[in-house]
């Protein structure tokens, strides 16, 4: 993969650049704010932008801002955001519309490196990666009335999984079952959050945003 870096701590950006070339990728560019990130992505045209949410001139929301501006122009670049903080807001505003190709991972979880590498490829790839505690968080303050209400607690337990990017072999290996089990888990959650199957709609998509939105 190509992958472009923006984080405005020299350190934390050399080992990143680091951990992904170890993985066998290739950095094209490692920046430290949003301007340059942009240019950046412009440049090389990556498979995937790690940056931080936070980064000069203001430390505020530069890094999402540019990461937004990213998804507007160059839809099949994965972005995945690292912040230091749980920031539900700026989540929300990663998600809207299209959760392909996105994910936001606190900054702690890149010390699991067989976590981080596994979300930065699932990102590229057009998945989703969503920390845990982000997704708890959101949780806690958007339940929708809708189809989502008829789920049952297995079933929403599933869907969590979902919404942090685990593949249905790993919500069956996290839930100790198998993978018909998970399966069926998962048709049901379809059924009942109205999604039929449809090619040009991913479905598994479709349902994490109807969960986490408000």
């Amino acid at each position: 993969m190509r992958v472009v870096i923006a984080e405005d701590a020299a350190l934390f950006r050399a080992g990143l650049a680091r951990l992904i070339e170890d993985h066998g990728h290739q950095v094209c560019a490692a920046v430290g704010d949003g301007d340059m990130l942009l240019a950046a992505v412009t440049e090389h045209q990556p498979d995937v932008v790690v940056a931080d949410i936070r980064m000069p001139p203001t430390h505020t929301d530069e890094g999402l801002r540019a990461a937004l501006e990213i998804r507007r122009r160059y839809p099949r670049t994965g972005v995945l955001v690292l912040s230091q903080y749980i920031e539900t807001r700026y989540t929300a505003r990663l998600l809207e519309g299209n959760a392909a190709g996105v994910g936001y991972l606190l900054k702690e979880r890149v010390a699991d490196v067989a976590e981080f590498a596994d979300a930065l490829q699932r990102v590229a790839t057009g998945g989703t990666a969503l920390d845990p505690e982000v997704v708890g968080q959101l949780l806690s303050v958007n339940r929708r009335a809708d189809g989502v209400a008829a789920l049952t607690p297995r079933e929403r337990r599933v869907l969590t999984l979902m919404a942090e990017g685990r593949s249905n072999a790993g919500v069956a290996d996290a839930l100790v079952v198998s993978g018909g089990t998970v399966e069926k888990h998962v048709a049901s959650i379809f059924d009942k959050l109205g999604l039929p199957q449809d090619e040009a709609d991913n479905r598994r998509v479709l349902a994490v945003l109807r969960y986490l939105s408000p």
